[in-house]
């Protein structure tokens, strides 16, 4: 849809096409969507290049009400966010009303309340427009057999998906012991000389819980499918029929402990990064369904993600989330006096 409204885009398509379906679920585009693309002439890239010239000295106080409405709402659901706009659109019609007395008259036989309304006639490309034009596609999602998300009903789906900024939730786990931590549908469990910070990547209505490797198995025994892990939810019945958490052995080695060395990643449920001091093995045991995927990126999606926190939590082994301001491309910083 944003690009439907670019200079990606013929300045009539918005007009004549669709809009795709926005959710944050997936496999909800259920058809193939697609828009002329727009022939890039010098004339085009100069008057595109002015624009963009303009735009760069604007503050966020000049842009429009709509702007600024658009802005905040990307701004709850990303860090980094890019202003599009457009340098070639038709006008748009002319607020004059076209007064028309016959439309106003009436007879005593006929009843004004259900009068024939005028219908907007629907833009259509011509045969010329199209002929030639290169188009750009946007094809269905899908849904992986792999996907954690499968495994929960569509009532937990929403606590499944972030549907705003995801906070890191970073967890410092000590090195004398096994220590580990159990999410809804996984457990890490980690051993080393030195400590270690995992950052946890996902939505913020999925708890994490942190413990020592002795009182894992009891923990998850006891709450699993309860409301202290959340998700899957069902109790005895419910976790008589989820599959059996299957343990993967990874083993890492530290870069330094401001930047992260990799993430495990289990499938559309977010992922972890693991931070670590310079040249120090980590060995840890990773647990997920039977089933889903669990992958080790390497590098990291977001290296420094672990800076990104605030005071360490008394008595646990949790940091307060700390989320960074938003970012807007193509906008001058306003100057705080």
């Amino acid at each position: 849809n944003t690009l439907l409204r670019s200079d990606y885009c013929k300045s009539r398509a918005p007009n004549a096409i669709d809009r795709a379906t926005v959710s944050s679920w997936p496999g909800t585009t259920l058809n193939l969507l697609k828009f002329p693309i727009i022939n890039p002439t010098c004339d085009r890239i100069f008057r595109r290049q002015e624009r963009l010239k303009e735009e760069a000295t604007k503050t966020e106080d000049q842009l429009s009400s709509e702007e600024k409405k658009y802005l905040n709402q990307l701004k709850k659901q990303g860090y980094l966010v890019g202003r599009v706009g457009r340098t070639f659109q038709r006008q748009k019609p002319s607020s004059v009303i076209d007064f028309d007395p016959d439309m106003l008259s009436y007879s005593i036989d006929e009843d004004p309340r259900h009068s024939p309304g005028k219908c907007e006639e629907r833009e259509e490309f011509t045969y010329n427009e199209v002929k030639d034009a290169r188009w750009c596609f946007d094809t269905p999602g899908i849904v992986k057999e792999n996907c954690v998300g499968t495994l929960w009903c569509c009532c937990l789906l929403g606590e499944l998906f972030c549907l705003s900024c995801a906070c890191g939730r970073v967890f410092l786990l000590l090195s004398w012991d096994w220590d580990s931590f159990v999410t809804s549908s996984s457990c890490y469990v980690f051993q080393g000389e030195k400590p270690a910070w995992f950052s946890v990547v996902a939505s913020n209505l999925l708890p994490v819980r942190t413990s020592t490797l002795s009182n894992v198995d009891s923990i998850y025994e006891k709450h699993a499918g309860q409301e202290f892990l959340k998700v899957p939810m069902g109790g005895e019945e419910r976790m008589k029929e989820f599959p059996p958490l299957v343990p993967q052995d990874i083993t890492l080695k530290g870069i330094g402990t401001t930047e992260a060395v990799a993430d495990i990643k289990l499938s559309s449920a977010g992922w972890v990064a693991v931070t670590a001091h310079a040249e120090e093995e980590l060995l840890l045991r990773a647990y997920a369904p039977k089933g889903t995927a669990l992958v080790v990126r390497e590098p990291p999606l977001l290296p420094y993600i672990s800076t990104i926190r605030g005071a360490r939590i008394p008595g646990t082994a949790a940091y307060r989330t700390k989320k960074p301001p938003s970012i807007v491309e193509n906008l001058k910083t306003m100057e705080r006096r």
